[in-house]
């Protein structure tokens, strides 16, 4: 099993990489300010469901796989950056729609939950930033004569999807609220949403073009 000291030094590891803002955060950003902070937190959700997808892959091989192929490693890069791209272009094609997600029209205007915790998913599985970190600590902190390797992954693991579910569920509520106080103008709305799209067009853009270092 983990022992504790291991358990808490990878627990530091995750939060310091947490806090530094990337692909996930600026996606959650982009998501409250576009659709809301339902939309957000269900992003959020979806995102740690995905980042623990990568857990489970680098649990059983995919790690090592990224880190010495560069084939793979673009793949899912780029995967990642054309997803961002279309549902920034989708916000953008959108946003003078903002204005009927308020009043009466808020339960026919949104996006089933599924669909948006899909959209967490793939971008979450995506993230170059989680993957590679996953793939050079998370090995660090296994004691191969502790036991299985694969479950002691998959035990530490799951903390960086806990502390980034906790840490964006922050930034959605903030994000949010300020996105509320554009409500009263359909102008305002209208600039929130194309500026939301615009950021994940951008973010999408910058992983595309991005090397090893994410």
């Amino acid at each position: 099993m983990v022992s504790p000291s291991h358990f808490a030094a990878f627990a530091a590891l995750t939060f310091l990489m947490v806090i530094v803002p990337g692909p996930s955060v600026l996606f959650t950003i982009s998501r409250a300010l576009t659709a809301g902070r339902r939309d957000a937190l269900l992003t959020v959700a979806g995102n740690a469901t995905g980042v623990y997808l990568q857990v489970v892959g680098v649990a059983f091989g995919l790690g090592a796989l990224v880190e010495s192929s560069a084939a793979v490693f673009t793949a899912i890069k780029f995967a990642g950056a054309a997803y961002l791209i279309y549902l920034g272009v989708q916000a953008f094609r959108h946003r003078r729609s903002l204005a009927e997600a308020f009043g009466d029209q808020v339960a026919a205007t949104r996006a089933p939950a599924w669909r948006v915790i899909r959209d967490g998913v793939v971008v979450g599985f995506a993230n170059p930033k989680s993957i590679v970190f996953l793939a050079a600590v998370l090995p660090q902190f296994v004691d191969a004569g502790a036991g299985s390797v694969a479950a002691q992954m998959l035990v530490l693991g799951i903390l960086l999807p806990v502390t980034a579910l906790l840490c964006d569920s922050a930034w959605a509520f903030v994000a949010g609220t300020a996105r509320s106080w554009f409500a009263g103008s359909p102008r305002r709305l209208a600039m929130i949403g194309g500026t939301g799209g615009l950021v994940m067009i951008g973010l999408g853009t910058s992983l595309a073009v991005t090397g090893r270092k994410d």
